[in-house]
């Protein structure tokens, strides 16, 4: 009878989470690491579809890979003695874009679940005789 608020209820804990995720990335782009150092990695949220349900779960999530930025910044106090520091591979336009995907997500699920509630209350007065 709540499957509509179960659904919705797994794409709102998935939306938060890419928001949180995303946040992250953002508040990270330019964090810098002494060359040589692990730089920040953007996180990636893995999601799949549940296994006999409707609705998504949060599997994971996973580090971006691919070579890190080694930009000249002598100024630096993190720089190597050749002036070299790490950055961070983040693409802040892809990250503020899918954080408005993330939003959007959240407020599609939030809203079903708000309309599948007025649902069930209309349903109940109707049973009720009110």
């Amino acid at each position: 009878m709540f499957g509509a608020l179960d659904t919705a209820a797994t794409g709102v804990a998935l939306g938060r989470t890419w928001m949180d995720v995303v946040g992250n990335n953002i508040a990270n782009v330019n964090t810098v690491r002494a060359a040589g150092q692990a730089p920040f990695r953007a996180g990636l949220v893995v999601a799949q579809a549940q296994a006999g349900t409707s609705g998504v779960a949060v599997t994971g999530i996973e580090q971006q890979g691919g070579k890190p930025d080694v930009v000249y910044d002598p100024e630096n106090p993190l720089a190597d003695a050749a002036g070299y520091v790490t950055r961070p591979k983040v693409d802040l336009t892809e990250e503020m874009t899918n954080m408005m995907m993330a939003n959007r997500l959240y407020q599609a699920n939030l809203s079903v679940m708000q309309q599948a509630r007025d649902s069930y209350q209309q349903a109940l007065r109707i049973g009720t005789g009110s």
